[in-house]
């Protein structure tokens, strides 16, 4: 088996359809099996891939386990040579995925790739990163993050660029790779579990790649997006998790600071918000209510 597509599935069965729906018509140039793993679903995920695709590999959770532990539930299972992490937000074009099949059998050095992802309307989707650093999120907190990030609509999208991470809605690695690095952390319920990821990747002498020529439609927060503030906590939870594992606490500790004091200004800032016309206004007042619950989240992180 070359290829192995790992999808992690919660409450989207409409779009999950419409995923493997682009994964199967047509089919990748490239042998594949296809896992799907259902994270306690109540809307009829499950049914749904037992009676349209009798042919995917579905593992059921009796409850939400997070993204990275679904995720190595069936990486463990995989027999593809590639693994390929694919959210159910997606929309494969044809020859995505032999395209980066192929990128990884020309390039011995490369470890992992990802495909230039496509907003709704076919624009450009930031889908790499640099990996984040104390600096660099300071710098973004406070939006002065403009140099530092990739400016990915000016790169030449005929041919592949080495990247630090990529956005896990779509990773393909080497799946020994995968073994000898101990797979997704799952110590991460969801969010920065892929920039762990590639950070480790890196750290075995591997590099990643941004391969343009294969292109995804990835519709984003399908499931993030029905419990909005649950979410939001978990990104920066994710995040310290982060910075606490890769540079030590006492760094950690000052990414916390850095937290606490742009909430802060942006809960003292909420007044401007009512100057607003709605919906904008109550998108605000939303934001910065999360934004509060994170000031009071956070000695617990």
């Amino acid at each position: 088996m070359k290829l192995s597509i790992v999808i992690v599935s919660w409450n989207t069965a409409d779009i999950l359809a419409q995923c493997l729906d682009s994964v199967y018509a047509p089919a990748p140039e490239v042998s594949f099996e296809v896992w799907v793993v259902d994270n306690a679903s109540t809307d009829g995920s499950a049914v749904m891939v037992q009676q349209r695709y009798p042919q995917v590999n579905l593992l059921i959770n009796e409850t939400n386990v997070g993204f990275a532990t679904a995720n190595n539930q069936a990486i463990r299972r995989c027999t593809g040579d590639y693994v390929l992490l694919l959210n159910p937000d997606t929309i494969v074009h044809a020859g995505a995925l032999s395209t980066l099949t192929h990128f990884l059998d020309q390039n011995p050095a490369a470890g992992a790739c990802g495909a230039r992802l496509l907003n709704p309307d076919g624009s450009l989707q930031l889908s790499s990163y640099p990996a984040p650093t104390l600096g660099r999120e300071l710098l973004r907190m406070f939006h002065l993050d403009g140099r530092i990030r990739y400016h990915m609509d000016q790169w030449d999208t005929n041919k592949p660029h080495m990247v630090e991470s990529l956005l896990g809605a779509c990773i393909l690695a080497r799946r020994p790779i995968l073994e000898s690095i101990g797979f997704m952390d799952e110590t991460y319920f969801m969010f920065s579990e892929e920039i762990d990821l590639c950070y480790r990747i890196r750290q075995a002498d591997w590099h990643i790649y941004w391969v343009p020529q294969a292109q995804i439609v990835h519709l984003g927060g399908q499931s993030t997006r029905q419990v909005k503030t649950e979410m939001f906590l978990r990104l920066y939870e994710g995040k310290l998790r982060y910075m606490r594992k890769h540079y030590g606490r006492f760094q950690a500790t000052l990414y916390k600071l850095v937290l606490l004091v742009a909430s802060l200004a942006r809960v003292l800032l909420a007044p401007i918000a009512w100057l607003e016309r709605p919906p904008r206004r109550d998108d605000h007042l939303a934001l910065v209510g999360r934004y509060w619950k994170l000031v009071r989240a956070l000695p617990g992180f």
